[in-house]
C-alpha cells in the first residue's frame, strides 16, 4: 500500500491497486488511510487475507496466485488429459482390460503429459520451490519430486523405446496423471470444506464514518471526508454517530457505546477532557472532540496491526501432514539414492536406474494426498450441522491437549447487554407495571445507560408512563420529581442506606452475584421497589464451565469490563482465574506469554476487541452473533452463539484428530512397506516389489483413506 507522506493527515487520491490489498503483504506501517482505502475499494478486493493465510499454510506454501476458482478449473482441465493418457498408457508396465493402444498413440500420450505436467503440476512445483527456499520440505516438495520424476524418466523412456532402440525401457506416464490429478482433487476438497473467510482488517476499516463534520477557522460547520483530517482538528459527532478518530472531548457530555471496540458492556459517561476511542458510538448527547489520533497513531490501526502480526504468527504453525511429507521426502531420497548405488555395484546402470525411479514414484503420496482432506471435508460438514463453521482445518489439530480456553465475558458468557434483570416489588399495595409507571417518568428523559436499559424494558412491555414535574438530577444519589403528584425518587444503595432502609438478602442474592446495579424507587419517603440492570449471563454457561474443568481444561475470563462486574461473574461461573479491566492489547499479551509458555490455548469471543486475541491464540473460537471482525479472525465460529457448541467442537476435534492420524498410518505406512521392497532390500532372498505391485498396493491404500474417512461421526 502507499505510505502516507504526512503522518498526520489521511490520504484519500492515491488508488489501492490489487497488489496493496493483498494483506499478506502488508507492512506494519500501516495507517489508517490504508484501512479507508480498504473500505472505500473493498470491492476491487479479488484474494484477501484469510483466504491467503489458508492457502499460504494450508497447502505448504503454494503460489498466491491460487485461489479456489483457480484449483477447481486446474481438476477439471487435468483431469481431461489425464483420461487419455490413462486409457493409452499402462500403470507401472502393468496393463489394465480398459486400456488399449494405436499406432502413434504414445505420440499423444507424451504431447498430453506434457502439458499436463506443466500446466497440472505448476501449483505443486512453485510450492515445492517455496518450500526448498524456506529449508522445509513437506508435502508440495514429495509431490514434486514424484512428478518431476515420473515425468522426466518416461521422457528418457519415450526417447529410449523410439529413438534409440534399446531393450524397452517402462514407462510412467499413468502414474503422472494420477498423482497430478489426485492431489489437484485433494486440494480443492479440503479448500470446498473450509469456508472462504473475508478480511478482518476490511472489516475494522468499515467501522469509521466515511465523512465527518469539522469546524472550520471560521468557527462555521464543515462536511469533509474521513481522510481530509489532521490531528489536532475539531469535529462534531452528533448523537447516533461513530467517533471517527480518537480524540479530546472539548465540549459536551454523553455516554458512549465502547462495547465493540473494549469489551466494556456498560455505556461509559464521557464529559470534558475525557477520551473517546475512533469507532466507538456516540451515544445521546453532541460533542465536539480534539482529534488525537489518526493513521498509524489511531486506536484502530494499532488493533489491526495487532490482528495481522498475530495471523502472520500463527500460520507458521505446521499441519501434521506436512510432517509426515517431510519426513518421508527425506526417507524416499535417501532410500532412492542408496538403491541407486547398491544396485549400481551389484548390477548394471540400468538396474540401478530402475529401482531408484521406482523407489522415488512409489514414495507418491496419493493416499497421503488424500488422508487429511477428505477428513477434513468430513469434519467440516458435520460442524455445519452442529452449529460449528470450521474456517481453519488446522484448529482441528491445534485443539488437542488444550491447557486453558480464555473467554471473553461480555457477549460470550453474557448476553451482551445492559439491560433489566428484574424488578422486585417491595410494598404489599403495589404492582409491577404501576411501579414501572412512576420509574419511567424520571428516566424517559434522561440518556445515562441506566435510563436507556430501563425504556427499552419499559417499551418491551408497552406501558405509558406518566409524566413528570420538577425534575432534578441529584449527584451522587439519582433522579427526582413530582408524578401523579407524589414525590418520587430513584436512587442508589448508597441512598438506602443513608436511609437506614434495608432489602432480603435473598432478594438481592440473584442480581448482586452476576454484578447488576440496582436502582430503588422511593415514592412519598416509602421503599415501594427496586429495578435491577446488568449483562445477564447466558443460561448455559455455569454448565458449560464446569464441563470444562470436568475436562482439566481450565476455564480463564478475559474481560474489558470493570473488575466489580467481572468479579460478580467470575464468582457466579465458578471462574478462579480472571482478568479484567482489558483493552485488546492486553488480552493479545497475555495469550502471548501463555503461547511463548508452551501452552495451548483457545480464545473465545465476539467484540472488535476480541480480534488480537482470537487470532494469537492456538485456536480463535469466535461468537456467530458478535462482529464481523472477530468473526474474520477466528477459525471457527459458533454460528448459534451458544458457549455450550465448544464442547461440540472439542469432541469433533478429537474424533477427528483420530482419523487425520489413522489415515495417516495408512498413506504412509504403504510408502513405509513399499519403498523399501522397491529398493530391493529382500532382493537377496528373491523378493523384489515389481512397479505393478506397488500400483495395486497404492491403489488399495487409497481406498482404504477415503472409506476410513467416511466413517467420521460426532458423538454428543
Amino acid at each position: 500500500m502507499p505510505h502516507v507522506k504526512h503522518p498526520n493527515k489521511i490520504h484519500s487520491k492515491e488508488k489501492v491497486n490489487q497488489a496493496s490489498i493483498d494483506n499478506s503483504q502488508l507492512k506494519h506501517d500501516n495507517t489508517m488511510s490504508e484501512m479507508k482505502h480498504m473500505h472505500t475499494d473493498h470491492r476491487e478486493m479479488n484474494h484477501e487475507h484469510h483466504d491467503m493465510k489458508h492457502m499460504n499454510h494450508d497447502m505448504g506454501g503454494m503460489d498466491h496466485s491460487m485461489h479456489m476458482g483457480n484449483f477447481k478449473q486446474k481438476f477439471w482441465l487435468s483431469l481431461a488429459l489425464a483420461i487419455p493418457i490413462i486409457l493409452l498408457s499402462p500403470m507401472m508396465g502393468f496393463n489394465l482390460p480398459f486400456q488399449f493402444t494405436f499406432p502413434g498413440s504414445d505420440y499423444i500420450v507424451l504431447i498430453l503429459a506434457t502439458i499436463l505436467f506443466v500446466y497440472g503440476g505448476q501449483p505443486f512445483l512453485s510450492g515445492a520451490k517455496m518450500e526448498l527456499q524456506m529449508k522445509n520440505p513437506a508435502m508440495m516438495t514429495l509431490i514434486a519430486m514424484g512428478i518431476t520424476v515420473s515425468y522426466i524418466y518416461s521422457l528418457y523412456a519415450f526417447i529410449a523405446n523410439h529413438f534409440l532402440h534399446t531393450e524397452h525401457v517402462m514407462d510412467f506416464f499413468w502414474e503422472l496423471a494420477t498423482l497430478i490429478v489426485i492431489m489437484l482433487l485433494g486440494h480443492w476438497i479440503e479448500m470446498n470444506a473450509v469456508s472462504n473467510a473475508s478480511s478482518a482488517l476490511k472489516k475494522l476499516a468499515e467501522l469509521l464514518p466515511d465523512t465527518v463534520t469539522r469546524v472550520n477557522a471560521a468557527g462555521k460547520e464543515e462536511k469533509i471526508s474521513l481522510q481530509e483530517v489532521h490531528e489536532d482538528d475539531t469535529l462534531i459527532v452528533r448523537a447516533g454517530d461513530k467517533m471517527p478518530t480518537d480524540g479530546q472531548i472539548l465540549k459536551g457530555e454523553t455516554t458512549v457505546d465502547e462495547s465493540a471496540v473494549t469489551g466494556e458492556s456498560r455505556g461509559v459517561i464521557r464529559k470534558t477532557g475525557d477520551k473517546v476511542i475512533g469507532g466507538s458510538v456516540n451515544g445521546e448527547g453532541t460533542i465536539q472532540i480534539k482529534v488525537t489520533g489518526t493513521g498509524e497513531n489511531g486506536y484502530l490501526a494499532k488493533v489491526m496491526k495487532m490482528v495481522k502480526d498475530a495471523q502472520a504468527e500463527k500460520s507458521h504453525l505446521e499441519a501434521l501432514s506436512d510432517k509426515v511429507a517431510k519426513w518421508l521426502f527425506y526417507v524416499a531420497l535417501i532410500a532412492g539414492i542408496l538403491a541407486f548405488i547398491a544396485w549400481l555395484v551389484a548390477a548394471d546402470l540400468p538396474m540401478a536406474l530402475d529401482r531408484m525411479v521406482t523407489v522415488f514414484i512409489i514414495a507418491c503420496p496419493h493416499a497421503l494426498g488424500l488422508a487429511i482432506p477428505l477428513v477434513v471435508a468430513r469434519s467440516t460438514s458435520l460442524a455445519a450441522q452442529n452449529g460449528l463453521l470450521l474456517k481453519n482445518r488446522n484448529a482441528i489439530e491445534n485443539t488437542h491437549d488444550l491447557d486453558a480456553i480464555l473467554l471473553d465475558k461480555t457477549g460470550t458468557l453474557t448476553a451482551g447487554t445492559f439491560a433489566v434483570t428484574g424488578v422486585e416489588i417491595l410494598a404489599n399495595d403495589w404492582q409491577e407495571n404501576q411501579a414501572l409507571q412512576y420509574i419511567g417518568a424520571l428516566e424517559k428523559n434522561a440518556n445515562h445507560p441506566i435510563a436507556t436499559g430501563i425504556m427499552k424494558y419499559i417499551d418491551t412491555k408497552k406501558i405509558d408512563v406518566f409524566k413528570v414535574q420538577d425534575l432534578k438530577n441529584i449527584t451522587g444519589v439519582g433522579l427526582s420529581g413530582v408524578v401523579e403528584n407524589h414525590q418520587v425518587l430513584i436512587a442508589n444503595d448508597k441512598e438506602l442506606t443513608k436511609r437506614n432502609q434495608t432489602v432480603d438478602k435473598k432478594t438481592l442474592a440473584p442480581y448482586l452475584t452476576q454484578g447488576n446495579t440496582i436502582s430503588y424507587l422511593f415514592v412519598d419517603e416509602k421503599l415501594i421497589a427496586l429495578i435491577a440492570l446488568g449483562d445477564k449471563v447466558k443460561p448455559e454457561a455455569k454448565s458449560f464451565i464446569q464441563a470444562l474443568k470436568n475436562r482439566g481444561v481450565e476455564p480463564i475470563m478475559l474481560t474489558g469490563d470493570n473488575k466489580e462486574a467481572a468479579t460478580a461473574v467470575a464468582n457466579y461461573l465458578g471462574i478462579d482465574n480472571f482478568h479484567a479491566a482489558l483493552l485488546p492489547d492486553g488480552k493479545e499479551k497475555i495469550i502471548s506469554k501463555m503461547t511463548k509458555e508452551g501452552k495451548k490455548v483457545a480464545m473465545v469471543g465476539d467484540g472488535i476487541n476480541d480480534a488480537p486475541a482470537l487470532a494469537r491464540a492456538t485456536v480463535g473460537i469466535a461468537i456467530g452473533a458478535g462482529t464481523d471482525v472477530a468473526i474474520d479472525s477466528a477459525d471457527v465460529v459458533l454460528t448459534n452463539s451458544n458457549p455450550e457448541d465448544i464442547l461440540h467442537f472439542l469432541d469433533l476435534a478429537k474424533q477427528t484428530r483420530n482419523k487425520m492420524i489413522q489415515n495417516l498410518w495408512w498413506g504412509a505406512g504403504y510408502n513405509i512397506v513399499a519403498i523399501p521392497l522397491a529398493a530391493g532390500v529382500l532382493a537377496p532372498i528373491g523378493i523384489i516389489l515389481s512397479p505393478a505391485v506397488g500400483a495395486i498396493l497404492m491403489s488399495l491404500s487409497t481406498v482404504i483413506v477415503a472409506i476410513n474417512a467416511m466413517t467420521l461421526k460426532i458423538k454428543k
